[in-house]
């Protein structure tokens, strides 16, 4: 069994990758709602939740585990390995890498919450994979929130977003990561700000062909998936269609239902 966590319902994401890769795993979707969004809260109380949520899964079986979070990942996915070390853990990174490398302006952005913007292990990303390239850091608060919320083609948001785009394409950007998981699902209201300018670059795929790799056993199911939150699990349920996840909402074994964690 694979176990993928998040705060809200940005993992969902990279739990729709993972299930078009596997489609025999049985799937396992914690959301902690209760405590979203992680990209304003401090790297301690995310240790935390991290642990917690990565816990429960482990006691639920999993032996493949995705912290489907960027936030989540740079501040805590360290000491989630060193806690459980034969686990197989799947963090979640943004594009650095690939972005860096398909950049002909020589110039990249990452978007990301203030958390992730601010975190040493992005910092240190940077420092891996893109030395050759000018990257510039963009901090987007409130845009995880809103998709949570689902209120991802509101005409506010096009504004805001030409806010945050509009300088970075000036700049000479050609490469725009989606630095949370969130972001994936603001593509409609993104891409059409830069298109013919940048490409987006996301990392679900990626993940997922991770996760194909270490899967082995756990990838031999029968394709279930259990969907689980701590707060509020029918609005996890109910964003399946919003967010164009019909295709997943059809390997639901039973309602998505309540973890105290």
């Amino acid at each position: 069994m694979i176990g993928v966590f998040d705060s809200g319902l940005g993992g969902l994401s990279v739990l729709a990758a993972i299930a078009d890769g596997l489609p025999r795993a049985d799937l396992v979707y914690l959301a902690d709602t209760a405590h979203v969004p992680y990209g304003d809260k401090d790297d301690s109380f995310i240790r935390h939740r991290v642990l917690r949520i990565g816990t429960h899964l482990v006691d639920q079986g999993c032996r493949v585990v995705v912290v489907a979070c960027n936030t989540a990942t740079a501040a805590a996915v360290s000491a989630f390995r060193e806690t459980y070390p034969e686990l197989r853990v799947v963090g979640v990174e943004p594009g650095v890498k690939p972005a860096a490398a398909a950049s002909r302006s020589r110039r990249i952005a990452v978007l990301a919450t203030a958390s992730t913007a601010r975190s040493q292990r992005l910092a240190q990303l940077i420092e891996r994979h893109a030395t050759s390239v000018e990257v510039l850091v963009e901090a987007c608060p409130g845009w995880a929130t809103r998709v949570e919320a689902l209120r991802l083609t509101d005409g506010d948001f096009v504004d805001e977003a030409h806010r945050h785009l509009d300088p970075l394409l000036e700049s000479g950007v050609d490469q725009i990561v989606l630095g949370c998981t969130h972001y994936a699902f603001l593509r409609p209201t993104l891409e059409p700000i830069v298109a013919g300018k940048a490409m987006l670059v996301d990392v679900a795929e990626a993940v997922a062909r991770q996760c194909i790799r270490l899967a082995d056993a756990p990838a031999a199911g029968g394709g279930r998936l259990t969907l689980a939150a701590t707060a509020q699990p029918e609005r996890l349920q109910a964003a399946l269609p919003a967010l164009g996840l019909k295709r997943i909402a059809r390997r639901l074994a039973q309602p998505a239902h309540l973890v105290i964690a």
